[in-house]
């Protein structure tokens, strides 16, 4: 059925503008981001369609290149375009709320909390490093490496000299894994160790390294698997 065919009260920008965002569900939000159908499809469908390639999830939708999602019917690259600047929006308002306050750092829940707004839904590892005050406030967050889907390398050194550079007294190191499982490796390990005795070396403390996916996370110090 056509939006056009629809009584106006059922119309999803029309109860957007009446009942409120929430009160939308998410292929009606997406109707309201396209506008329109198509002659063969109305934008309902559209949504829907767009919505079953990212296996009705918005995570995975938020994942989906532009030409994962122009293979939808309907799907043209102005409309890809929008979609992705409305996940990017929302995505830098979770990162902005985070940053608003000085985040007293006291868990691996806290860390996640923090940095799970620009970690999740990559395709990709990146590292992250969360600098804390004395008070193990937060100062700040500096992005270490992006690699691939399963690995990223780090340089020691260059991490400590940026450390004593922000005049860190403590660091968090934090690093995503998209295969959904964030237990750490070997190589995990290995780096952790690493970093600690580089750290230590300028009188800097690692207090965590935690890994995290997009619902869940692992703390290397609540685990025991580094000195903290």
């Amino acid at each position: 059925m056509k939006i056009s065919e629809l009584r106006e009260c059922e119309r999803p920008r029309e109860r957007l503008l009446v009942q409120g965002a929430s009160a939308l569900g998410n292929a009606e939000l997406l109707a309201v981001l396209l506008g329109s159908g198509t002659p063969a499809q109305s934008v309902i469908d559209i949504s829907n369609a767009l919505l079953a390639k990212a296996g009705w999830r918005l995570d995975r939708l938020f994942a989906l290149s532009v030409a994962d999602l122009e293979s939808v019917d309907g799907i043209g690259p102005a409309r890809a375009a929008t979609v992705q600047a409305a996940f990017e929006l929302g995505r830098r308002f979770l990162v902005e709320k985070a940053d608003a306050p000085r985040v007293i750092v006291v868990s691996g829940r806290s860390v996640y909390d923090l940095m799970i707004p620009r970690l999740k839904g990559l395709d990709h590892e990146e590292c992250w490093a969360v600098l804390l005050d004395t008070l193990g406030r937060c100062n700040g967050t500096v992005r270490l490496t992006s690699g691939g889907f399963d690995s990223t390398v780090l340089d020691i050194r260059q991490i400590v000299r940026m450390a004593v550079g922000a005049g860190a007294a403590g660091m968090v190191l934090v690093h995503n894994h998209p295969s959904g499982d964030p237990r750490p490796s070997g190589a995990d390990c290995a780096m952790t160790d690493k970093l600690r005795q580089g750290l230590e070396s300028v009188c800097i403390r690692l207090v965590d390294h935690v890994v995290v996916s997009d619902f869940s996370f692992f703390s290397f110090a609540e685990n025991r698997l580094a000195k903290a």
